[in-house]
């Protein structure tokens, strides 16, 4: 990936099968998060989903990436966990294929994010809910560790919004 790639250069996965690219999104501010639905995390789906019914109209993508790579908190097919987002969260923003977000097998998405994000301690992430506000250019991205609040970023989520209308 060159240095002036975007997130909107990448695609993922949907649940149903379909690649998906993120040039759809393009001008948009993106929130991207990796998920799990046995954490103790997994309440903010439910936050993750309020955000997203508040901003959509105004630009915000909120993406979830399933990730079992944390003691085994994701154990469900891709099917599973997007009946028991909905079923238990309301979830109705995107959804991909279950991902690794670390190691050999790191999802080109979390490759791009950690790059751009970095962390306190590295770019590895440590734990799932790990949260990625990417701003309408694509390139500019905001880590969050995952025990902040979804709810918490409004300020910032606000700011790329406004930037947008800019």
């Amino acid at each position: 990936m060159t240095s002036d790639a975007t997130l909107f250069d990448l695609s993922y996965t949907s649940p149903a099968g379909q690649e998906v690219p993120l040039a759809q999104y393009a001008g948009r501010p993106v929130l991207v998060v990796n998920t799990a639905s046995k954490c103790g995390l997994t309440p903010q789906y439910e936050a993750l989903q309020a955000l997203y019914e508040e901003y959509a109209d105004r630009g915000l993508v909120v993406l979830g990436f399933p990730c079992d790579q944390f003691a085994h908190q994701e154990p469900g097919d891709d099917a599973a966990i997007e009946q028991f987002c909905t079923i238990n969260y309301g979830v109705t923003f995107p959804l991909s294929t279950k991902v690794d977000v670390n190691g050999r097998g790191t999802h080109p998405v979390f490759g791009f994010l950690k790059k751009r994000g970095g962390g306190l301690m590295s770019s590895t992430i440590k734990w799932n809910f790990t949260k990625f506000l990417v701003a309408p250019d694509g390139t500019t991205v905001t880590r969050y560790a995952p025990k902040t609040d979804p709810l918490s970023m409004r300020a910032d989520i606000e700011a790329v919004l406004v930037s947008r209308a800019a």
